[in-house]
């Protein structure tokens, strides 16, 4: 397999990882309850950066399942990159399908607070009611505990992992043990380099990056990638195969 393919699925992974960690879930938890709380930067980022392994951890274990079951199959059939490039193009059709209804993608609930399941994900104003509900979560709250705090934000994005990083996972199967190396090193990096740069750009005033609009179009956005990497992962290989 040429390695032009192991480049193009390691650029998405570290787009699809990036644009996830842009997510305000990911970072505006750690702004809000650090100055609630009075928390140093340096805390603020270690906190973060925590919670960030935690959030690859889990990430990278489920990642790890679906490469043995990718394993598996390939032994059995051979070549990979036809089912690669058809799985590839279930989740750019899953996404899109989400795009289009308004459902987005569910993210974090916030420790203590009650969210309402029948609201559509990703669509909130950018009033936010999510963040609200952060604001009155015991995460901020002064009687709770400074353990129990940075504990509530490390369960919060520990058990919230990167479902979309799972396709590329899926794309990596045909390089073995080493593609999955190299996409959870991917994964580890932009996921920990986007969350550490959100927080210190807020932490330092930058109010008026609103990245949250992303979140609106990050369904959409992830069935565009996922539509072009099927595309470049089945002709490559064909190319490879002639």
């Amino acid at each position: 397999m040429p390695s032009a393919v192991l480049t193009t699925v390691a650029a998405t992974g570290f787009s699809v990882a990036f644009l996830h960690a842009a997510i305000p879930t990911h970072w505006l938890p750690f702004v809000l309850v650090a100055r609630e709380r009075g928390w140093s930067r340096g805390r603020t980022l270690t906190v973060a950066s925590l919670a960030g392994l935690g959030h690859v951890a889990l990430t990278s274990l489920l990642g790890l399942g679906v490469a043995w079951f990718g394993f598996q199959l390939e032994e059995r059939i051979g070549s990979f990159s036809w089912i690669a490039g058809g799985m590839l193009g279930v989740f750019a059709l899953y996404y899109g399908w989400r795009q289009l209804s308004g459902r987005g993608i569910c993210h974090h609930a916030t420790p203590g607070s009650v969210h309402d399941p029948s609201e559509r994900c990703g669509h909130e104003q950018e009033g936010s009611h999510w963040q609200e509900e952060l604001r009155a979560s015991p995460l901020v709250s002064t009687r709770t505990g400074e353990m129990a705090a940075v504990g509530g934000l490390l369960v919060m994005l520990t058990l919230s992992p990167c479902e979309a990083f799972l396709g590329v996972y899926l794309s990596g199967v045909q390089f073995g043990w080493r593609g999955f190396v190299v996409l959870s090193a991917i994964l580890a990096v932009a996921t920990l380099g986007g969350m550490t740069l959100f927080v210190w750009l807020a932490l330092l005033g930058f109010e008026k990056v609103r990245p949250r609009r992303f979140e609106r179009y990050e369904a959409g956005l992830l069935a565009l990638v996922f539509a072009l990497l099927a595309m470049v992962v089945l002709a490559l290989d064909h190319v490879h195969e002639r």
